[in-house]
């Protein structure tokens, strides 16, 4: 018995004929098309699609970006506690919370906000939520008002001195910003709880 090579490879041909299309039909119903990835298209496609958990928040350093700090001062002061006062400007798109402070100045640094009491006095206390600052506004950071408040200076301030702050933002991204220290006899206020 004697096989023809074109009658075994005709029933091979069909078989790819039929698999053939039927894969190219099932690419073509899903509306993708196959591509060639080189290993580094490939490494891009997928570092897009599985962000690394160490990055930062994709809008993060855009919020950072949003936010200057404008006319930055502290009252200079000997010891114990003071406050710093400026404004925070929110020039993007989204509203801003800033949900704390520190400087290495102090112990800590406290976001102080006025609070009116049952008899009608306004003292400070620990803002709970922190500073809104609306998209395009401006939020003031005034003596007898809202201000950051240092507790526990390491040091005296003296006019003069520049003294460096981090705020933190409710996305974790942060904004550093220095302030002079002047002296200032207002900014007297009583606060809530001392």
């Amino acid at each position: 018995m004697t096989f023809s090579p074109s009658r075994t490879s005709r029933p091979r041909q069909s078989v790819l004929l039929v698999l053939s299309t039927a894969v190219l039909g099932a690419v073509l119903a899903s509306g993708c098309a196959p591509t060639a990835e080189t290993p580094d298209s490939a490494a891009a496609a997928s570092s897009d699609a599985v962000p690394s958990p160490s990055a930062a928040p994709s809008g993060s350093q855009d919020n950072a970006a949003s936010l200057t700090i404008e006319h930055p001062w502290v009252k200079a002061a000997a010891d114990g506690m003071t406050g710093a006062f400026g404004s925070l400007t929110n020039s993007g798109t989204e509203d801003l919370q800033v949900v704390a402070a520190s400087s290495p100045a102090a112990a800590a640094v406290e976001l102080h906000e006025t609070v009116v009491q049952g008899d009608g006095t306004a003292t400070m206390a620990e803002s709970g939520d922190g500073f809104s600052i609306p998209a395009g506004d401006t939020f003031l950071l005034e003596p007898g008002a809202n201000h950051l408040m240092l507790m526990g200076l390491d040091q005296p301030i003296l006019a003069g001195d520049e003294i460096s702050f981090t705020l933190t933002l409710s996305d974790g991204s942060s904004v550093e910003f220095t302030a002079p220290a002047k002296d200032f006899a207002g900014a007297n206020e009583s606060y809530h709880g001392g």
